[in-house]
Formats: C-alpha cells, sequence, structure tokens
C-alpha cells in the first residue's frame, strides 16, 4: 500500500493547482448558468470564483441584494460558501472527487446562486477535476503462482491487476517487474482498455534446482508526480499440471434493476480446466475489487454464480465492473471481467425545496407578482425524473416554471385582503413513473391590508325624534359607519360635515363613538326639523371618507297655553277695569234660540293635539240663555230671549287645549239685551256709573242722542235726494246704514300652520283703551301679524271648512242681528264670506287707516259729544261660514 504524499508530491500538486484555479477565475458563464472548475482536494477557504462579480453585483449592492447559496441536494451545499463582503466563492469542505462521483469520469457539483430584492435565482455548476492523490494498489499483500516445472518457456501466467481510485491519465497504469533471468513480465489490453500484466517464463524450470521464486511486481500510474504500488510475487515450481482454467467468456455483462432484494441472481461465470482430477477442478472467487462491491454482491465458489449482497441504488452508482478468478486445483488461475449496468426504477418521489417566500404581499399587489421560489428536484432518471408542478386549493395563485428545476409562485388576479387575509395553497409536485411519486408542500401567504375601502354608513340617511325644551347636552342618537379595512386604515372618526342652514350649532358628534349630541334646547315653535350632514373618515393614507344625513324632527310639547283673540283683555290694570273696558255685544230681546252671539277666537302655538282647542262657558248669570260651541267657539242663545232676562249679561268662556297636562285661557263678553242701540245707551250708562264724571257723560249720552236723531234724518233725506239722482247714499251714511260690515283687508292671514283660528271677521278695530259704559266700544284688538299671534312658523294652508267644530251647529244666516228691528230678519247679502279680521289692515293702516275714512263731519259731532271715534266705525262680528 503506498503511504501519504511527500512533500514533492504536495508541491507538485500546489503547482498543477494553480492553473485549474486561474482557469476557474476565467471562465465566464452564460445567463443565468454559472460554471467553475477546480481541482479536488482543496482546503477550506480556498477561492472557487467571483460569484457576485460574474453575476453583476457590486460590493456596495451585496448587503441589500443578500447573495446566498441554496441547492435541493442539501449534502451538496455544504461543499461552497458565498462571503457577505465581497461575494466571492469559497470552498467550505475539502472535495474530494473519489468520495464525490466514484469512478465516473467526470464530477461536478450544481447548486443555486439566490439573489434577493428582487428575487431570483442562477445557476451555478462548479466542475471537480481529479488530482492525482490515489497510488495504485494490490488487493494482496503477495501473490502466490504454482508453475509445473515441464512448463514450456514462453508460457503466460496472469497475474492481479492494481486499481488506481483515480480517472483519466491519473489511473492509467504501467506494470515493472523486478529483474530475474527465468522470467519477464508482458502486458496484455483488455478490450474494456486495461492491462492484465502477465508473468512470461523465460527458460525452462528445474524444481530440483530451485522449488520458488521471489519476485517484486509494481504499478505506476500515469500521473505527474507518479504514484506507484508494488506486491511480492512467489512462485513455487510444482509438479506438472499443464492446463490451466480458461472462462468462456472474458467479459460478462447484465443489466439489474435496482432495489433487488438481497441473494437474488444477478449472472453465472463458467470456467473449464482440461486437466483432470483435481488439477480440474475450479473454483471461483473475487480478483482485486474494492470493499464496496463486496458488500453488494456475491460469488458462489463452487456455481460461479453472482448475487446480490446489498440493496443496489441506481442514484448512487449505475454501473460496476470487477474482475473474477478461476483457480484449477493445481493452483493454476483464471480471470474475467464481470460488467454490470444498474436499471432505475422509480423510487424517489420529488424532492420540493422553499428557496424564498415573500409573505405579506400588499393587496394591491399587480399581477405576477413572484411571491415564492421553488426548486423542485428528482433523483431518478428519464421518465421517473420528469417533474411536473401544480397548485392545489382555491387561491388567486399561479405557478410557472423556470430553468433548472426551478419554479416561480406568482399572483394570477388581484387581491384582497377584506375577502380572504391569507391564502393557503400545497404545491403538487409528480414525477412521469409508473406509477407516478408525487409529493406536497405547503404555502402560505399572508395579504397585507391597503387602505381601498371607504367608511360604510349602516343607514344612508338617519332619522331622530326629540321632543322640544329637552337638556342640552341631551343624546338625539349614534349613527355608526364600518370599515373593512384593517388596523389605523379601518379605524373611523366622525365630524360634522354641514347641514341646513343654522343648523350646525343646534348637535354635536362625538368623534370616536359617532354619538350625536344636542347643543341646545329645541323649540318646536321656532324650528321643526333639521338636517346635518355626518361625515365618517378613516385614519389610512390618504384618508377614505363618506357622509350620511342625520334629519332631527322636534316633536312638539304642550308649553304653550291657548291665547285669546277675540274679546281681547283691556288694557287696564285691574279687575274693574277689565270689567268696565272690556267689548259687548247688543243681542235684541226678539233673538230665537240659536241666535250667533260672537265667537271667541283663540289660537295656539303648539301643534297636533296640543293645539285642538275646546270651548266651555264656565261662567254666566242666565247659564240656560247661552251655550258655546265645543270647538267652534260661537256663542250663540240656548233659547229665546225673554223679558225677564237681566238687560246686562258677563259670559266668561274657558278655552282649553287637548295637551297632557292641558292648559287653558279665559275670555270675557260682555251681553246687552236691547232692541236698539237707543235702548243699550242707559245699560251702557250704568256700566260707566263708577266713571270719574258720570253728570258729564249724561250730558254727552243726551247730545249724541240727538245727533244720532239729526244724523238719521239727514240720511233719509239724502236717501230720497240719491234716488231722485240715480245715485248711492254718500259714504257717512254706508258706515249707518245696513251693511254694518267693512270691506277692508285683514291685518293678519286667515289661516295658520296648524291653525286654531279657522273663521274670518268682520271688525272695525277702536283703540285699546278704556272709555266710559256709555260709548259705543269694539273690541280693543291691536292689528298685529299672524307670525306674533301664532308665535310659531306658517306652514300649508288648512281647508276653510276644517275649522268647523264637531257636532257644532252651522252659521244661522237668518240670526237677528244687532241694530235691525225686533223680531227681523236680515238677508243674507248682509253677512259676506270671509272678512278681514282688522278693517283696512290690508292697506296698510290698521284701525286707525278705517277710522281715517270716517267723515269729517262725523267726527265734528262724536268731539262735540265727547265721544271716540271708534264707537263710530264699530260693527258687529260676524262668523263666515
Amino acid at each position: 500500500m503506498a503511504g501519504r504524499p511527500g512533500p514533492s508530491r504536495r508541491r507538485a500538486a500546489e503547482r498543477a493547482l494553480l492553473p485549474a484555479v486561474l482557469l476557474c477565475l476565467c471562465c465566464r458563464a452564460a445567463p443565468e448558468r454559472i460554471r467553475y472548475a477546480i481541482p479536488e482536494e482543496l482546503g477550506r477557504g480556498s477561492l472557487v470564483g467571483p460569484l457576485a462579480r460574474d453575476l453583476g453585483l457590486s460590493p456596495a449592492e451585496l448587503p441589500a441584494r443578500k447573495l446566498r447559496v441554496a441547492s435541493a441536494a442539501k449534502r451538496q451545499l455544504r461543499y461552497f460558501s458565498v462571503s457577505g463582503e465581497n461575494g466571492n466563492l469559497y470552498v467550505s469542505e475539502r472535495l474530494d472527487r473519489e468520495q464525490m462521483c466514484g469512478e465516473s469520469p467526470s464530477c461536478a457539483v450544481s447548486f443555486e446562486a439566490l439573489v434577493q430584492n428582487p428575487l431570483n435565482v442562477f445557476h451555478v455548476d462548479v466542475a471537480i477535476h481529479d488530482v492525482n492523490d490515489n497510488a495504485p494498489a494490490f488487493s494482496k499483500a503477495a501473490l502466490h503462482l504454482d508453475i509445473i516445472e515441464l512448463t514450456i518457456p514462453g508460457a503466460r501466467f496472469p497475474l492481479e491487476m492494481a486499481r488506481d481510485a483515480d480517472v483519466g491519465s491519473n489511473s492509467q497504469l504501467t506494470y515493472q517487474l523486478s529483474s530475474n533471468p527465468s522470467f519477464s513480465l508482458a502486458v496484455k489490453e483488455s478490450p474494456d482498455g486495461s492491462k492484465q500484466p502477465e508473468l512470461v517464463l523465460e527458460r525452462a524450470l528445474d524444481r530440483e534446482k530451485q522449488s520458488s521464486f521471489e519476485l517484486l511486481l509494481t504499478a505506476v500510474d500515469g500521473g505527474d508526480p507518479a504514484r506507484s504500488g508494488t506486491v511480492q510475487v512467489r512462485v513455487n515450481v510444482t509438479d506438472a499440471n499443464d492446463n490451466p482454467p480458461v472462462f468462456s467468456k472474458s467479459v460478462y455483462e447484465a443489466r439489474v434493476r435496482e432495489n433487488l432484494p438481497p441473494g437474488s441472481p444477478v449472472l453465472r461465470v463458467r470456467a473449464t480446466d482440461a486437466d483432470a482430477g483435481s488439477n480440474a477442478r475450479v473454483s471461483y472467487s473475487f480478483g482485486n475489487v474494492p470493499d464496496g462491491v463486496r458488500a453488494l454482491f456475491s460469488v458462489d465458489s463452487e456455481s460461479g454464480e453472482v448475487r446480490t449482497a446489498g440493496p443496489l441504488d441506481f442514484e448512487e452508482r449505475s454501473k460496476y465492473s470487477f474482475g473474477l478468478e478461476a483457480r484449477d486445483g493445481g493452483g493454476l488461475t483464471a480471470h474475467c471481467r464481470v460488467q454490470l449496468e444498474i436499471t432505475d426504477e422509480n423510487d424517489n418521489a420529488p424532492e420540493i425545496t422553499v428557496l424564498s417566500v415573500s409573505s405579506p404581499v400588499p393587496e394591491d399587489a399587480p399581477a405576477g407578482t413572484v411571491v415564492a421560489l421553488l426548486n423542485v428536484n428528482d433523483a431518478d432518471s428519464g421518465e421517473n425524473g420528469q417533474v411536473s408542478c401544480e397548485l392545489s386549493g382555491e387561491a388567486p395563485l399561479s405557478i410557472v416554471a423556470s430553468s433548472g428545476g426551478s419554479y416561480k409562485v406568482v399572483t394570477a388576479s388581484a387581491l384582497d385582503r377584506e375577502q380572504a387575509a391569507e391564502h393557503r395553497v400545497t404545491v403538487v409536485a409528480r414525477d412521469g413513473g409508473s406509477p407516478a411519486l408525487s409529493s406536497r408542500t405547503a404555502l402560505v401567504l399572508e395579504v397585507s391590508d391597503v387602505n381601498d375601502n371607504a367608511p360604510v354608513f349602516e343607514e344612508a340617511a338617519y332619522s331622530a325624534y326629540v321632543a322640544e325644551n329637552n337638556a342640552a347636552g341631551a343624546p338625539v342618537l349614534r349613527v355608526r359607519a364600518r370599515d373593512a379595512d384593517a388596523g389605523a386604515n379601518g379605524r373611523v372618526s366622525y365630524w360634522l360635515a354641514g347641514g341646513s342652514a343654522g343648523a350646525a350649532p343646534y348637535v354635536s358628534v362625538e368623534a370616536r363613538s359617532g354619538a350625536v349630541y344636542a347643543q341646545r334646547s329645541f323649540d318646536y315653535e321656532q324650528c321643526r326639523e333639521f338636517a346635518v350632514a355626518v361625515r365618517a373618515q378613516d385614519g389610512g393614507a390618504p384618508a377614505r371618507s363618506s357622509t350620511a344625513t342625520v334629519r332631527v324632527f322636534v316633536l312638539d310639547r304642550n308649553d304653550n297655553a291657548p291665547r285669546v283673540l277675540w274679546p281681547a283683555a283691556a288694557a287696564g290694570a285691574g279687575a274693574e277695569a277689565a270689567a268696565g273696558a272690556g267689548p259687548f255685544e247688543v243681542v235684541p230681546r226678539s233673538a230665537e234660540a240659536g241666535y250667533l252671539v260672537a265667537k271667541v277666537v283663540a289660537v295656539d302655538a303648539d301643534a297636533g293635539r296640543n293645539a285642538w282647542l275646546s270651548y266651555e262657558l264656565v261662567q254666566a248669570p242666565e247659564p240656560a240663555l247661552f251655550r258655546v260651541g265645543l270647538h267652534s267657539g260661537e256663542v250663540r242663545t240656548a233659547r229665546a230671549v225673554s223679558e225677564r232676562d237681566a238687560a246686562k249679561q258677563r259670559l266668561v268662556a274657558v278655552v282649553k287645549d287637548h295637551g297632557q297636562p292641558a292648559l287653558s285661557a279665559t275670555a270675557t263678553l260682555h251681553v246687552v239685551l236691547a232692541e236698539s242701540l237707543q235702548e243699550a245707551l242707559p245699560e251702557l250708562s250704568e256700566r260707566a256709573a263708577g266713571a270719574d264724571a258720570p253728570a258729564e257723560l249724561q250730558f254727552y249720552l243726551v247730545l249724541a242722542l240727538a245727533l244720532l236723531s239729526a244724523l238719521f234724518l239727514l240720511s233719509v233725506a239724502l236717501a230720497v235726494v240719491a234716488r231722485v239722482r240715480g245715485a248711492g247714499p254718500p259714504a257717512v251714511l254706508r258706515c249707518l246704514g245696513a251693511q254694518r260690515f267693512s270691506v277692508a283687508g285683514a291685518a293678519f292671514p286667515a289661516d295658520f300652520c296648524e291653525g286654531t283660528l279657522p273663521y274670518s271677521y268682520n271688525l272695525c278695530v277702536a283703540p285699546g283703551r278704556a272709555v266710559a259704559e256709555g260709548a259705543w266700544l269694539p273690541p280693543p284688538l291691536p292689528s298685529l301679524p299672524a307670525e306674533e299671534l301664532l308665535g310659531g312658523e306658517p306652514c300649508g294652508k288648512p281647508s276653510p271648512s276644517s275649522s268647523a267644530g264637531a257636532g257644532e251647529p252651522p252659521a244661522d244666516a237668518d240670526a237677528p242681528q244687532v241694530g235691525k228691528p225686533a223680531r227681523s230678519r236680515p238677508s243674507p247679502r248682509a253677512f259676506p264670506s270671509r272678512r278681514p279680521l282688522f278693517p283696512g289692515a290690508s292697506r296698510g293702516g290698521g284701525a286707525g287707516a278705517a277710522l281715517s275714512r270716517v267723515p269729517a263731519r262725523e267726527r265734528r259731532h262724536a268731539r262735540a259729544l265727547r265721544l271716540p271715534l271708534d264707537a263710530l266705525s264699530h260693527r258687529k262680528v260676524r262668523v263666515a261660514p
């Protein structure tokens, strides 16, 4: 056996290494495939090649690109490493070509170079060149030959061949024999190229002179420097056995399937010997073969049958070649060669290696984005090693084949985190064998959120109902919007984005919860509804938002008592002043039941049931004489007026709404029972008896009667003259004639929002001040706009027919009126419908304008009688149907 190489051989190996290193440095690979060539037995840390430079990477890019090596064959990955500083490829473990590739003439290590950011893979092949690091070796320390003494010179005796683990020229052997005159060395070349040493007998032997010979056989390989091995050849001179065994074939060939169980027959060799007896008995054995062959095969010494002794693996070694020896009983031997070819079986499933996974992936990543890089390798060959890959599972991913058994997993369509936050797929690799083998590996891809969803309100429009007079800060309602995004992109805050005019100060919204609170107390009479816009905004960048409308309806509460418009209270301070200065009505004693005396007019600023009014007569000297309509407020006679009834009647009516609790107001009406104005004057004088100057008032009353009589006579004369001339009566007579109603416009509209003023009235309004009882006093109603009287905002116009009270008798157009003769029936034309409440107000003058139209002559008579001017323009109140 040869020992370890000496210093001279080590220096020679280093000299052989230098050209190989220069060769690998100059090696340039095709795109995506880098090739290097290095000699075997390089020490750890030896340079293989500038990998980063060959890949086009500068040293400044190395930290970001993260160059590293990866391989599906894990046993190959330990041989090389990449420097993170300069990107050079170094040897990380001693390389032994014989251990890695065996007797294969070529040896290479393949792996992948992986580059991140962006992800890419390159294939690297490193060829391992053989170095003459193995000396030829013989299987035995000594060879024994028995040569019969009768052997003729020139006979050849095959010797054992030496074995060299190297390949190529390093394994080409030559043989040398030590000098001996009786023997020489010859070499016989086999068909497979191997050289068989043979011992040639040069001269005849004489056992009696010399019975044995000691020779030294030396095997020298073709390496530089050359290595050699020696074996002792001991020749014993025996008696005659002149025929050696002969094999039927010099080379036996067979094909064997891998994975055969131990003991399976492979082939049978056969040798014959022409001798007889023990010299013809042949036994078989292995020649000089490696220990690995002896572990896998066995030979029967008697039959020559070769069987398997261990498992055969095509992936480890596909061919075996070894020698067999046949020896006869006389010691003569023969040799043959056995060549076995191992056929592949589909016994290896594809191996999937995940090289890189990019997770999480933003949901806005475009289609075709690489999310994972895989390497699939099958150790089998042919169709058994042809692999196809596919993805199993419902996911917007696809797999694309790359070069060198690599696969890329890419996005097939747009991702949506709101539909699936992660995708789980299974990579299935299947080979082409029969039956096919497959392997699986799971991939989990997380999808990161992008702010691609705006907040969505649960309702597009919200409605809230809040009773008026609420406390400031009271909750109104809560809006809620949901955002399908996650994290800050799904965190929603709320703001007021606007609303109807003046609505912004009414409410506020809490930014986090969406609760809407009232900022002030609401008043139904001022504002019945309003709308605000609430914006929901997420925390993304850029932020997304949406709006919803919140409409708040203010509900009415019964917080306004009814307000009496007619008869109005007097302007005096005390109760006595009010009693003496209130309005009065003249009812003829001839009035029948149902005669319309007056109408109590009241309004309520509330709405709905809170504004439904009902009337009730609570105080009257003659309770059976008058009644009031429950819903209309019309005061009528309940029976015919009799002579026994008091001339003066004071009626008190209560107006109630239907709220909870109900609110009310009172109206006082003074009624004088008299057939004419002249009969009523004494009663009026009695009402003024408590005034400051009763005697002076009596004087004025007498004077007034005289003036009225004169005016009546003058009117009659003027009427006769007008009839004669075909003209109408003067204007002054119209005020005292049968037509006692003003045609002037109203001071406020006859209809209201949720009206409690369903009728129009014809009035001549006098100034609201206390006068003597003898004066002709109209109700002291101011000329006010309807908004001030109602305290609310106007809206739609109600139907005139809606003002009629339920269960109340209709207005009687034939009822007797004040100022007419007893038991007379006025014409229906005397009661025009829908007259204005305040004469003259529509033309901008109000009550004063009506008085300004009184003729100057009557104004002088009034001053002479010390009567107020409005007494001349007073007209009876009438309810329009």
